[in-house]
């Protein structure tokens, strides 16, 4: 468990028990989040939104009390006997979930995909760099839509418009279609460079899944390429694995597994949400009626 006098936390009977809940933050529409709330400036220059500040506080279900020297635990509802009484950490992506514990989630509301900007974009704007993001559903952070706005103006006219950056609202039509296409090309780059598709993650994940049930793999040649070349890798790595099956697997050989199962179902969610952002920003586009 979190300590604030050391980063290595430490042990807590029963607290471990405790499985994790991603906790759900009320949200609105996504060009409403931040839009007319206050900001702070942070000693680094960056602003952040009093929801943000105020984020762990609401979100975490325990916590070290220092005046009482123990660490407390509080229910968000009320637990009949026999459910299971779940936790919540924090806000953690999927990759900090993979990172940290061991496990992601499937469905995650605090997961985010990141995606480089433009170098000049960074210096337009006062967020920090962990609120430029991509939701889970597909829809920009406010911090990064209102970059890409404020990035898709002329040079000419920035100055008329800054103090409408943080209102939420759109600065223009042209602007909008500038921003969503800029998106949608860097989503599909993203994509381009990455070794796997997403349909192949998925099918990677049900040839994992069906040799832990069958000890058995499918025929590499019935593979696309880059499956086969990491299912080959895998195989000359744990010989023994695929010739004598799971019954017989080391405990080495079968975390191995179970790990390699993690990184992929991240990378095909972390695909999926830039896949989710081309379509939501191709529909905004078709909104706005350019591309009818």
């Amino acid at each position: 468990m979190h300590i604030p006098w050391d980063e290595a936390g430490c042990l807590c009977p029963v607290g471990d028990f405790f499985n994790y809940a991603a906790p759900e933050e009320e949200t609105s529409n996504y060009e409403d989040q931040g839009a007319g709330k206050p900001y702070s400036l942070q000693e680094n220059g960056t602003l952040k939104s009093e929801t943000e500040l105020d984020a762990a506080a609401r979100l975490i279900d325990a916590g070290y009390e220092k005046d009482v020297s123990s660490y407390h635990f509080y229910a968000r509802r009320n637990y009949r006997k026999g459910d299971q009484v779940l936790l919540s950490y924090g806000t953690y992506t999927n990759l900090e979930l993979l990172q940290h514990y061991g496990f992601l989630l499937t469905e995650n509301p605090n997961d985010k995909a990141f995606i480089p900007l433009e170098p000049d974009m960074y210096s337009l704007c006062s967020w920090d760099n962990e609120s430029l993001y991509i939701h889970p559903d597909g829809k920009p952070s406010f911090a990064l839509l209102s970059t890409l706005r404020f990035w898709a103006v002329p040079k000419t006219s920035r100055k008329s418009v800054v103090h409408l950056v943080y209102s939420g609202n759109r600065l223009s039509t042209e602007s909008e279609v500038v921003a969503m296409r800029w998106l949608i090309t860097k989503c599909r780059t993203a994509l381009e460079v990455l070794q796997t598709t997403a349909p192949e993650d998925c099918k990677l994940l049900n040839i994992l899944n069906k040799f832990q049930d069958n000890h058995k793999f499918p025929e590499i040649k019935e593979m696309p390429p880059p499956l086969a070349s990491e299912l080959c890798a895998f195989i000359e790595k744990n010989k023994n694995v695929v010739s004598e099956g799971i019954c017989s697997m080391s405990c080495v050989a079968r975390r191995s597994i179970e790990r390699w199962k993690l990184a992929t179902l991240w990378r095909f969610l972390y695909k999926q949400i830039l896949c989710s952002c081309i379509i939501h920003c191709s529909a905004v586009i078709y909104y706005l009626g350019v591309d009818r």
